[in-house]
């Protein structure tokens, strides 16, 4: 269904960099909406491929797009200049390397219209399982999703939320000092400060996860490093931490007993990994169901990936200590 004489107009903000694999079925996804947005704000954060030409392209044949150019810029900062330009009270937010649904737009507004005190709403995104390896990746490192209207949603995502200016500015916006975790923290802010927010499950976007082992490795490296730059790693490394640091309590004894000690060890690492590779299966029962066999296959490449993102979340922590954590000390000192 369409939604028309709506008083409810739209601006949609996308942050953008590099992204001339996957703008073209941003935008035309987008111009495609049930639900029409107003305009098109996109801040591109410093592209050298050919994501500026492509953008222009659209705006040539007349798409409602507006184009603004940053040097090196963090997705906070790209939002926040889009967000600043919209001439609209509601701003959507979607992020470059997703592609949205029809309807997404349409089911996003239908949720304000429905209910006028609602400040923020949240739609849903799917992540691309086109490949084993992917399917195994998002049970890996995604929270299991709920169920909501009948269908399985996962947690609140700015890639796919529609904003009241006004909570916008309240929040000041994004941090634009992180390269990742941006998101979370904004949203983080908009529920302390009182805001109404609603989930629209219907409001999809799909996106495309990371398809190999050794890019999903390097994007959590960066992960890690701005979990802790935005304050959150009580929420992801903590745990690593303190499993690595029982196992290292573990390794004790082989100086007393030897180094074969240490086989006791690393048998005990793969039987953690294992089980929690199981629990994470376990806990997709329902929105990823599966028999046996292909349960077992999972999990051979489920513990590889819990093994690299435990690597990532050192390496990004390690990263964190000696860029920013003993730099600004040092500046401190000087």
């Amino acid at each position: 269904m369409t939604i028309e004489n709506s008083p409810i107009d739209v601006s949609v903000v996308v942050p953008v960099r590099d992204e001339e694999d996957s703008i073209r079925d941003l935008l035309n996804g987008l111009l495609k909406q049930t639900f029409a947005p107003r305009e098109i704000l996109i801040t591109d954060g410093g592209s050298r491929d050919a994501t500026i030409s492509i953008i222009e392209e659209f705006i040539k044949r007349g798409a409602p797009i507006k184009l603004f150019r940053e040097q090196d810029s963090m997705p906070g900062h790209a939002r926040n200049v889009g967000a600043a330009h919209a001439s609209c009270e509601w701003i959507a937010f979607i992020d470059a390397g997703t592609i949205p649904q029809d309807d997404w737009l349409e089911s996003l507004v239908a949720r304000v219209k429905t209910d006028a005190t609602v400040d923020a709403v949240y739609g849903a995104f799917e992540p691309t399982t086109d490949t084993f390896f992917r399917e195994c990746a998002v049970i890996t490192y995604l929270p299991p999703p709920t169920e909501i209207e009948g269908r399985f949603v996962p947690a609140r995502s700015i890639a796919s939320a529609l904003v009241r200016r006004k909570a916008w500015e309240t929040v000041g916006g994004f941090p634009e000092d992180l390269r990742s975790a941006e998101d979370l923290v904004f949203m983080q802010r908009v529920s302390e400060h009182g805001f109404r927010e609603v989930r629209a499950p219907h409001a999809v976007v799909s996106w495309s996860i990371q398809p190999t082992v050794w890019r999903t490795f390097k994007r959590f490296v960066v992960y890690a490093r701005n979990n802790i730059r935005a304050g959150l790693w009580r929420e992801w490394q903590r745990a690593i931490f303190q499993r690595y640091a029982m196992l290292a309590l573990l390794c004790l004894p082989a100086f007393f007993v030897g180094a074969r000690w240490l086989l006791i060890v690393l048998a005990c690492w793969l039987l953690l990994l294992i089980a929690r590779a199981a629990n994470a299966i376990c806990k997709y029962r329902f929105a990823a169901p599966a028999g046996i066999g292909r349960n077992i296959a999972r999990v051979f490449v489920i513990v590889p990936i819990i093994a690299t993102l435990d690597l990532a979340a050192f390496v990004g922590s390690f990263h964190w200590l000696f860029a920013d954590k003993i730099r600004l000390i040092g500046a401190r000192s000087s």
